[in-house]
């Protein structure tokens, strides 16, 4: 086996930074230039890089470890109390629109699955709003709160949508419901046993003695969660990134201050994802995407826009709902484009869809380049509606956007 197409991948994903760092104006995350690098050095352009056997293989785990920290992101506490009313509206109101959309576009012969991309334009990318809202001090305004429940809220349906109805494995809906609910109950059990041996004052102790020395047993325990559930998902016929998005959120329901109480630990979680696995998964998906099929014609470009514009319909005008509990016009604005901000799950989506024939290749590069757009363009101008009470960082520089996040 070759190390030779990995190496380039590896070398696109540690020179990325490198280039955001020298040209500080540039508004463009690193996700957005991991995956245009492997386009330029892919089949598509130059030809100097292929996704074989080893880039594959660590583009998968790349996926799924971007969905187990996406997950990870998830806090319940978002989800519950007055906030839950309005974050709930919006999401059904996200739901009927992203259904209209599917079927409005299948009926006008645009698109082959309705299904996937409603699915596709229902999730948001969470990892990526945390840090934005952080820097324009919004984190723990009533705008942010919503804002992240209600990305919170799509990030679980989309991801759960997708497992239920778009898999190599799985049987009929209703059989894969029933198997949902048993990956569930797993998950609620791992929770509660996690839960009982943290009272265990011998085991606590043996996990804090042993957590920053080489056993590093806080990352072992959670690289053993994320594969055992990956693989639980996998023999009950979903896809392995189900269950590494569970993995993530059930390990935030056993350690919710985690980040408060030892914060080193979410920080080598995060290193081994956006250091080394997710940029990969972006590299690869820049390599794998079909350039040829989204210039092939006049009308397959222009759907770029026209997804991004779903996005902003499906994600974005839902956000109305939150003028209820005292926003500004501006806030909601800011909210709906932030909610309409996503890239990774419609990377998955059409990377599943791709494999199971339910969206043509054009159609597949027009999404991920709506993705694209809207990680750019979207954030941007929020953040300029949210205004700026402190001079923050700028919010690629905090978490790798190479991850959405």
């Amino acid at each position: 086996m070759s190390y030779d197409n990995l190496l380039i991948v590896l070398a696109v994903a540690a020179g990325v930074p490198f280039l955001l760092a020298t040209v500080p104006r540039l508004p463009v995350p690193g996700a957005v230039l991991e995956i245009v690098a492997g386009v330029i050095l892919g089949p598509a352009v130059l030809n100097v890089v292929t996704a074989d056997t080893a880039v594959q293989s660590l583009s998968i785990i790349g996926l799924g470890f971007l969905l187990f920290l996406a997950g990870l992101e998830i806090d319940i506490r978002q989800l519950r109390g007055p906030r839950a009313g309005l974050v709930s509206v919006g999401l059904v109101g996200t739901v009927a629109l992203a259904a209209i959309v599917g079927w409005s576009l299948h009926a006008g012969g645009l698109v082959e699955s309705p299904l996937l991309i409603g699915t596709a334009l229902v999730a948001t990318s969470l990892g990526l709003l945390v840090p934005i809202l952080k820097d324009v001090g919004a984190i723990d305004r009533p705008v942010g709160q919503l804002t992240i429940g209600g990305a919170s809220a799509g990030e679980i349906s989309a991801v759960v949508l997708l497992s239920l109805f778009f898999s190599e494995h799985s049987s009929d809906p209703g059989s894969r419901l029933l198997l949902l609910l048993s990956l569930v109950g797993l998950a609620v059990l791992i929770v509660l046993a996690s839960m009982q041996a943290g009272r265990s004052m011998w085991l606590s102790r043996a996990v804090e003695k042993l957590a920053d020395t080489s056993a590093q047993v806080r990352v072992r325990l959670s690289m053993l969660l994320v594969v055992g559930l990956s693989a639980m998902a996998l023999h009950l016929g979903f896809e392995a990134i189900l269950g590494a998005f569970v993995a993530g959120a059930v390990l935030r329901l056993i350690d919710p201050e985690a980040q408060q109480t030892h914060p080193r630990f979410h920080i080598k979680l995060e290193g081994l994802g956006y250091g080394f696995l997710v940029p990969v998964f972006f590299v690869t998906s820049g390599i794998q995407f079909n350039l040829g099929a989204l210039f092939a014609d006049a009308g397959t470009v222009l759907r770029v826009p026209m997804f991004l514009a779903a996005l902003l319909l499906v994600r974005g005008l839902p956000a109305l709902a939150y003028r209820a509990a005292g926003l500004s016009r501006a806030e909601v604005m800011a909210s709906g484009l932030l909610q309409a901000t996503s890239l990774p799950v419609i990377v998955a989506a059409a990377t599943i869809g791709l494999k199971l024939d339910a969206i043509r290749p054009e159609n597949a590069a027009a999404l991920v380049a709506a993705g694209l757009l809207s990680v750019v363009v979207f954030p941007l101008v929020a953040v300029r509606l949210l205004g700026r009470s402190h001079h923050p960082r700028r919010w690629r520089t905090i978490k790798s956007p190479s991850t959405g996040r």
